[in-house]
């Protein structure tokens, strides 16, 4: 059980006038699971925290605006570290090509509020088509649009015929050149690093093994050489920007943690040795697994088009994915949240956490997975993950004790991004 703290930060009047003053019940420090109780957060101009202090004994001027969210329990904005905005969950398959190519950059705007309301402040987007992803990122930071935080990758790295690659058309539908993001050999898919950092990509996603939502590849097959992973990490890191890599097979995510991968995407046939690479890795990797959207997809796939065979590698993946992010917790392997929205809804994903405590985490390693973890894994402690001094003023509020019952966390009250009190969509 965790104990209440009177105040677990300095408490000091602010130091000039603060744009927004957030005042709640309480609440919670990531860092120790401890609440805070009786807060009064002062966020600047620049939507960053400039003071916290006790409302109680702290007044503020008449003309600073005042969140006032009585009776709730505050959390820093979630992360998710692995979502495809631009890919409505209700068409898969073949039902895709029903739609013009801007369709899915549309469907983009909606996601994304989606995923804002559902408390998630920050998302890494892993891939997209015609770099949707980048341009929403635009689009939000400018006031065009209303959503998370956004860290895009544009086109996801892969070898020809992988899963990252287009498989689902004949080759009298293909174009004469290979798609943007393929790449065979190490210094080809060095461009493909470069080039993606060039048109705005702040993480590189690659597709080391097969997938489960695509055509003519399995899960377990590994795709990339680890030279070639080896290649896109060095690239990358030279030039400040860190690889996540979609990985289902065992082969596949042990070469993708020897090459030096920063997080592992799904990981669901990891096996022994995989976990002991991972948990003893000196420099950090992070998994991140997917285990709560197969509910989803199974109850909901095929109405929406997903084909059989899609369906099969589905059901055939979920329980062993589920195990072994249990295996991995238990030894130390270290996590975040990861629900892969549009595989499933991007407005349902609180549901996950359910699923990660129901598979060996407490309710707020659960919470730190979708807070603490996401920043260290983005290499962003100083702007998103806890409600501290110079962080962003993203906070979730709900009704309840989320560190004794996390499915609070399914419906939050109030989401509040850079000290704006979010309008719900419905």
């Amino acid at each position: 059980m965790l104990l209440a703290a009177a105040a677990a930060v300095s408490i000091a009047a602010p130091a000039h006038a603060e744009k927004v003053v957030i005042t709640a019940d309480r609440y919670l420090d990531v860092s120790t699971g401890r609440y805070v109780e009786g807060p009064a957060i002062f966020v600047g101009d620049d939507g960053r925290i400039t003071a916290i202090t006790q409302a109680a004994a702290t007044t503020w001027p008449a003309d600073t605006k005042h969140i006032n969210l009585a009776g709730k329990t505050l959390l820093p904005g979630l992360i998710d570290m692995h979502v495809h905005l631009d890919g409505p969950a209700d068409i898969g398959g073949y039902r895709g090509l029903e739609f013009t190519d801007s369709f899915w950059q549309a469907t983009a705007v909606g996601n994304a509020k989606a995923m804002l309301d559902a408390g998630f402040t920050t998302v890494r987007n892993v891939g997209s088509g015609n770099r949707n992803d980048i341009g929403l990122k635009q689009a939000i930071d400018a006031g065009y649009a209303v959503g998370p935080r956004v860290v895009p990758a544009g086109y996801a790295l892969g070898a020809t015929g992988g899963h990252c690659d287009s498989t689902f058309l004949p080759p009298s539908l293909e174009k004469d050149k290979k798609e943007e993001g393929i790449g065979d050999g190490p210094e080809e898919l060095r461009h493909q690093v470069r080039r993606q950092r060039k048109f705005g990509a702040e993480v590189i996603k690659i597709c080391a093994t097969g997938g489960v939502f695509s055509r003519n590849t399995e899960p377990g097959q590994q795709q990339l050489s680890e030279a070639e992973m080896r290649a896109i990490a060095d690239e990358a890191h030279q030039w400040g920007v860190r690889v996540a890599a979609h990985a289902h097979g065992a082969s596949g995510i042990k070469a993708a943690i020897r090459a030096g991968i920063d997080t592992i995407e799904h990981a669901s046939l990891v096996d022994d040795e995989g976990i002991r690479l991972a948990a003893a890795r000196k420099q950090p990797v992070w998994f991140g697994m997917d285990i709560y959207n197969t509910d989803y997809t199974q109850a909901e796939g095929a109405k929406n088009g997903v084909l059989p065979d899609n369906l099969r590698k589905d059901r055939e993946v979920a329980q062993i994915q589920r195990d072994n992010f249990r295996k991995a917790h238990r030894a130390g392997v270290k996590m975040v949240f990861a629900s892969d929205a549009g595989v499933m809804p991007h407005g349902q994903i609180g549901k996950q956490f359910r699923t990660m405590v129901q598979y060996g985490m407490t309710p707020l390693e659960a919470i730190q997975a979708a807070t603490r973890n996401g920043a260290d894994a983005l290499g962003r402690t100083r702007d998103v993950g806890a409600i501290a001094v110079g962080r962003y003023g993203d906070f979730v509020a709900v009704t309840g004790d989320p560190t004794r019952d996390v499915t609070v966390l399914e419906r939050p009250d109030s989401v509040v991004k850079g000290g704006k009190l979010i309008a719900r969509s419905n």
